[in-house]
C-alpha cells in the first residue's frame, strides 16, 4: 500500500532565545483544509498529516524552500507557503504522488474511459460480451483516474502520440484503445476507433 506524508509548518515554536506568541489564523485554516481534504477525498489512502512548529524545524525547512507559513510539503514536494493552503493545489499534489508511486495491476483488467465517448462504450459492450471481468475509470469524474491514465500509457505509447480514450490493461498488459482491443480479441469493426480525451 502507499502511504503519503503530508507536513505542515505552522507559525509557531521556539528556537533558542525566541519564541513565536502570535497565533497564526492561516496556518489553523490551513491544517483544516488538509485534514477535510484526506477524510473525504483520499479515504482508503494511507496517509500521515503531522503539524509542526516552524521555529523549531526553521533552518531544516529553509533548506527546502520553505520560508513562510503556513508551509505545507507532500512528501518532499513544497506545495505552499505564505498563505492559505489551496485545496485543489494540495489535492493534485498528493493525486500525483500517488500516480507516481503506482504500477498497472497486473492481477486485474484494467479500463479507462470518459462518459459520452461512442469507443468506450464500444469497448464496454464488448468487453460486456465476452465476459471479461475489469475495473471501470473514468477519467473525467475521478480526478485519479485522470492522473492514473497518463503514468500508465505514455510509457507504452511513441512521445508525441496522444493519450486517448478507451484505454485498456489485462493483467498488467497494455492493449491499447478500441482499435487494439478487437485485434487483441479478434474482432472486427470498420469505424474509427479513438476519442481525445477532452
Amino acid at each position: 500500500m502507499i502511504q503519503i506524508k503530508i507536513i505542515q509548518y505552522k507559525w509557531a515554536g521556539k528556537w533558542g532565545p525566541f519564541k513565536i506568541k502570535i497565533p497564526c489564523g492561516e496556518c489553523s485554516l490551513t491544517e483544516g483544509i488538509v485534514k477535510d481534504l484526506i477524510e473525504k477525498e483520499f479515504q482508503g489512502v494511507d496517509i500521515s498529516f503531522e503539524v509542526l512548529p516552524w521555529l523549531d524545524n526553521w533552518f531544516s525547512v529553509l533548506l527546502r524552500g520553505g520560508w513562510h507559513a503556513p508551509i505545507v510539503f507532500v512528501e518532499k514536494t513544497l506545495v505552499g507557503q505564505g498563505k492559505l493552503i489551496d485545496r485543489g493545489i494540495i489535492a493534485a499534489a498528493i493525486r500525483k504522488e500517488i500516480a507516481s508511486r503506482s504500477e498497472v495491476p497486473q492481477n486485474k483488467n484494467i479500463f479507462f474511459v470518459k462518459k459520452g465517448c461512442p469507443f468506450c462504450q464500444k469497448a464496454k459492450e464488448l468487453l460486456n460480451r465476452k465476459n471479461i471481468d475489469y475495473t471501470y475509470h473514468d477519467v473525467i469524474e475521478d480526478p485519479l483516474a485522470g492522473v492514473l491514465i497518463i503514468q500508465f500509457t505514455k510509457p507504452q505509447i511513441k512521445s508525441n502520440e496522444p493519450v486517448t480514450v478507451p484505454q485498456i490493461f489485462f493483467k498488467g498488459k497494455y492493449i491499447g484503445g478500441y482499435d487494439k482491443l478487437l485485434k487483441h480479441l479478434n474482432e472486427t469493426d470498420d469505424k474509427p476507433k479513438v476519442c481525445p480525451i477532452t
